[in-house]
């Protein structure tokens, strides 16, 4: 089991092989936010996390799981803070950190549900699959989703709305399209028609996308 300070070093690394597909000693060291970096780093070599040959630094096996995970939960986390939260930038990353070494497997595995298991975060960068993802087949729908991938008759529950744009949103919260609110898709094409309550409200695909629900 490692310690935080050692999951943002084999974070690093990984994110690093990502980069660059080498890791040179040298400019990992520089790169480690923390005073007692190669102490740290030796750590994690006799622990078997890491090895190093030459000066280049790689993960063992073991190394390379923990760091998968850790990575898993950070991009998972970004996804939340930016698509449900709408946390801004320069405070994503931070907060993200925060997050990735006190989730839990069961915690991350229901944020990828509620998510739709995301395979990317929002810098584009590739989210590791887990168990969850894995029994998730092609025929089975995501828990929440954009509206624009219902079916015409499906009810559902809105949990969030994601757009750029205050005045769509101004728009739709007065129209009591909220969070929590129960809607029926009425119909697709030539519009999105959904029914909300005894009101029947129409929007193009692009409002559609930005409208996420959880079927009922």
């Amino acid at each position: 089991m490692t310690e935080p300070s050692q999951e943002e070093i084999l974070e690093l690394i990984w994110t690093m092989e990502e980069e660059t597909k080498r890791v040179e000693k040298d400019s990992l060291i520089n790169k480690i936010p923390f005073p007692t970096a190669e102490e740290k780093l030796n750590v994690l070599v006799n622990e078997d996390y890491v090895k190093i040959v030459d000066s280049r630094v790689e993960l063992t096996k073991k190394g390379r799981a923990d760091a998968r995970l850790v990575i898993r939960r950070h991009r998972l986390a970004e996804r939340l803070l930016n698509d449900v939260l709408d946390v801004k930038e320069d405070a994503m990353d931070s907060s993200a950190c925060k997050f990735e070494h006190i989730l839990d497997e069961e915690v991350t595995a229901s944020i990828c549900a509620l998510l739709g298991h995301p395979v990317t975060c929002p810098h584009g960068k590739a989210i590791p699959p887990g168990a969850c993802c894995e029994k998730v087949n092609k025929d089975i729908r995501p828990v929440v989703m954009p509206l624009s991938e219902l079916k015409a008759g499906d009810k559902a529950k809105v949990s969030y709305i994601v757009t750029k744009y205050h005045g769509r949103l101004d728009r739709l919260s007065s129209m009591g399209l909220l969070p929590g609110v129960q809607i029926r898709l009425h119909q697709r094409q030539p519009t999105y028609v959904i029914q909300m309550g005894e009101t029947q409200i129409a929007f193009d695909s692009a409002i559609a996308r930005d409208i996420y629900v959880r079927l009922v």
